[in-house]
């Protein structure tokens, strides 16, 4: 809302300055945009008549003209195309000083001297308007101070208001504002009645009473279309940013910046029998006033008569039904749409208007009578005629209820964090146009008619903080009792797993929690990812399934600048679908790709391979004190390498349940998202990971250790693993460890064997053991590995 300060002041003037006013109306919410003179800085320029205006004698497009400045004529050599005898026009005498600091001397142009300048609105800093010099009313006082006469030495506010505060979209409601922002009355302009002195009614139906509740009309006839607009309605109307156009158009939009209430005029001459406000019909289409044909959607409310659509309603006038130059009498209407009935139906057709910036956000409801009274006045001021009764169709029962609101003194206490007196709290409830009574638990109080953003309690507990003021509330520290969330001891944190991820030299990502749905299929086939209903793009179509698309993607973007070696791990959600339930399971995901070690003049450029990463999560599964309860099982994984993919198990009171997956990436998948060379990831749940066990202490032993060394000869599918945990299950407290050592295929096995050396090691707490024992423990041991393993001794 852009409007001009002394505009403002004829209706509510308070005792502060300019900058002071600007600091009221943002720190009450109504934040100024700019603030920004109202023309150039000036010197010594008047009200000039061009008494003659001859051809330049030297050139074709130049005038000679000869100007009066009340007292004396001077010479003026001018090449505005509108300069001609008898225009009043501002000259800038010889010493006047323009913006810019352009001074004006005696010049000589082609021969012929000038002395002095006639300026345009551009030259004068009032416009950008430069199609030729100023033309001003013929009543002006020729010799007059330009800045004095126009009033120049004024400010205007562009106020940036928020979607509620409609109430302040006029002169009006920031005038009312500003008066109980500085506890003084707002004086507006006197309306007088308008006197009927025309028997005629227009006929209105209004088909349409949901959206269009209240309906005004009336005709005025004998109307002066060749009127100008006076001098003070123009510039007005040039400082809100709404450029002159004719009387009537003027006054509409004058009446609009003042009370707030769009208003438009039809002619008369140009409407089939009457007015019919309807929804539009199939197929219908209307020339709008800037020469577009639109093809109207049934859910637009439009004005229209017996035979055709006059205009969208609230939002612009029709082409045919427009205003002209020949139009002798008029219809003048004032409405009140619904916001709901209007809501986005200007983008609908590309279309943005002061009138729709109104409606959309809420009109009062109770101002249509004023708004028509008052430009009725204007127009008949301004291009005569004789006006008739107002026709007010109106629906009740359609039209919003005022707000009942119960303001409770304990929550207006508690949200201010201080108690205002209740005479004051009913003061600024009372100014702000509330009706306000005082009862035993606080005020009840009735919202305005143009306050549509005041319907429930804490409404009316912000703009008392508003109005009383927000740097006047005291400053109160909250309290509130603060308890120290425990953390399970058992529980190893994801900060310390990041930790040991970082430390390993890992980055951490942060990839999207949506993917492409080709790479969802790609890597996660087994579960169909949940679709988003309104995608931002094709890329990020669906939920994520699997952290790995997003670290894929991470490290392809990364070898594309250039950066072979790439160790990146991410925590986040994965997004199943199960059901109709869609479960969000906390995952840890990380990947390695490129050399082993990052380059020196020592280490060798090996690539990375599937034991280091397995290493890696490995570290990460020690920090639990649970490392024997996981293991890693050959299995085949579709976004997995064959043969080089296990899957990782977590042993729990109810067996062996699968926690992750650990391998090389498919060439499939790689190719997919343009990787080059190998690449290893591994996906594991992360609640399964952060479970550990309490630390305990345990004495060393100070007796001696007992090693002994197997070579099994196996099935060469046989795992590893399986051998391992089935040893530590059967043997006894005091073996502390199995390793194995080596690994042999080839010469002296049979086809299809392969042997396996571990290396086991004993230590009792309290003794020393004896050979016999550990053989019968071996004894025990091989007898178990060749029933359930077929293993033999080598």
């Amino acid at each position: 809302m852009k409007f001009s300060e002394l505009w403002l002041r004829e209706w509510v003037n308070p005792a502060v300055t300019t900058a002071e006013l600007e600091s009221q109306l943002s720190l009450a919410g109504l934040e100024v945009d700019s603030l920004e003179p109202a023309a150039g800085v000036f010197s010594g320029v008047i009200v000039g008549e061009i008494i003659s205006a001859e051809p330049h004698p030297n050139a074709d497009k130049l005038q000679v003209c000869q100007v009066s400045d009340g007292q004396n004529t001077h010479q003026v050599v001018c090449g505005a195309p509108n300069a001609r005898a008898g225009l009043k026009t501002a000259f800038a005498q010889i010493g006047a000083v323009l913006p810019g600091d352009f001074k004006i001397k005696k010049a000589k142009l082609r021969q012929v001297e000038s002395h002095g300048m006639l300026s345009s609105e551009q030259e004068l800093g009032l416009s950008e308007s430069h199609d030729g010099i100023m033309e001003l009313a013929a009543d002006a006082p020729v010799g007059a101070d330009l800045r004095a006469y126009l009033q120049l030495d004024d400010y205007l506010f562009d106020v940036d208001l928020t979607p509620n505060r409609s109430d302040c979209l006029s002169i009006a409601g920031l005038a009312r504002e500003v008066g109980v922002l500085n506890r003084i009355s707002v004086t507006p302009p006197v309306r007088n009645t308008t006197e009927v002195s025309l028997e005629e009614t227009p006929s209105i139906e209004v088909l349409a009473p949901e959206a269009c509740p209240r309906y005004l009309g009336r005709i005025i006839r004998g109307v002066n279309p060749q009127a100008s607009t006076p001098l003070w309605m123009q510039e007005r109307l040039r400082r809100s940013g709404i450029r002159s156009i004719d009387p009537l158009v003027d006054v509409t939009n004058y009446v609009m910046l003042e009370l707030g209430q769009p208003l438009h005029a039809f002619d008369l001459a140009q409407i089939d029998q009457g007015i019919r406000v309807r929804f539009a019909e199939p197929q219908e289409k209307l020339t709008l006033l800037d020469g577009q044909e639109i093809d109207l959607d049934p859910s637009s409310l439009v004005i229209a008569d017996h035979s055709k659509a006059l205009a969208l309603a609230g939002i612009m006038g029709g082409e045919g039904s427009g205003c002209s130059d020949s139009t002798q009498a008029i219809l003048l209407e004032v409405a009140y749409f619904d916001p709901l009935a209007l809501a986005g139906q200007a983008r609908r057709y590309g279309l943005h208007t002061d009138s729709s910036h109104r409606f959309e956000r809420g009109v009062d409801f109770a101002l249509q009578e004023r708004a028509m009274e008052r430009a009725t006045q204007l127009i008949l001021e301004i291009s005569g005629g004789q006006a008739g009764p107002v026709v007010d169709h109106t629906s009740q029962a359609h039209l919003p209820e005022r707000a009942e609101i119960l303001l409770r003194r304990p929550r207006l206490d508690q949200l201010l964090a201080c108690q205002l007196p209740t005479a004051e709290v009913t003061d600024i409830l009372q100014r702000l146009g509330l009706q306000v009574q005082e009862i035993s638990e606080g005020w009840r109080a009735l919202a305005p008619s143009f306050r549509f953003d005041l319907s429930i309690e804490v409404d009316l507990i912000e703009e008392i903080a508003r109005v009383y003021g927000y740097d006047r509330l005291p400053t109160t520290a909250p309290t509130a009792p603060l308890l120290i969330q425990s953390t399970p001891e058992s529980q190893v944190s994801l900060r310390r797993l990041r930790q040991a991820l970082v430390a390993r030299d890992y980055q951490e990502a942060i990839t999207y929690s949506f993917i492409d749905t080709a790479s969802a299929q790609i890597c996660d086939p087994a579960h169909p990812p949940l679709a988003l209903s309104n995608p931002i793009s094709s890329d990020l179509a669906v939920m994520r399934t699997s952290l790995i698309p997003g670290l894929a993607k991470t490290l392809a973007h990364n070898q594309k600048r250039q950066q072979a070696r790439v160790r990146l791990f991410e925590t986040g959600l994965r997004f199943v679908p199960r059901g109709e339930q869609l479960e969000q399971e906390p995952m840890l995901a990380g990947l390695i790709a490129g050399p082993r070690h990052a380059e020196t003049w020592c280490d060798s450029q090996d690539k990375v391979d599937f034991f280091d990463l397995k290493g890696d999560l490995e570290a990460l599964l020690q920090l639990g004190g649970q490392a024997k309860e996981w293991r890693f099982e050959a299995a085949q994984h579709p976004a997995l390498h064959p043969g080089q993919s296990a899957k990782i198990s977590r042993l729990t009171p109810q067996g062996w349940q699968e926690a992750g997956w650990i391998g090389a990436l498919h060439p499939q998948v790689a190719a997919h998202f343009d990787l080059k060379g190998s690449a290893f990831v591994f996906e594991i749940q992360l609640t399964s990971l952060m479970q550990g066990q309490v630390a305990r202490f345990a004495g060393l032993s100070r007796f001696p250790e007992m090693r002994r060394d197997l070579a099994l000869v196996v099935d060469q599918h046989q795992q590893v693993g399986e051998l391992v945990h089935a040893i530590e299950q059967e043997a006894e407290t005091s073996l502390k460890r199995v390793h194995l050592f080596d690994v042999y295929q080839g010469q002296n096995l049979a086809e299809g064997k392969k042997s396996l050396a571990l290396g086991l090691t004993w230590q009792h707490p309290e003794r020393t053991l004896t050979d016999e024992e550990i053989n019968a423990q071996l004894e025990q041991l091989l007898a178990m590995l060749q029933q359930r393993f077929a293993a033999t001794l080598r």
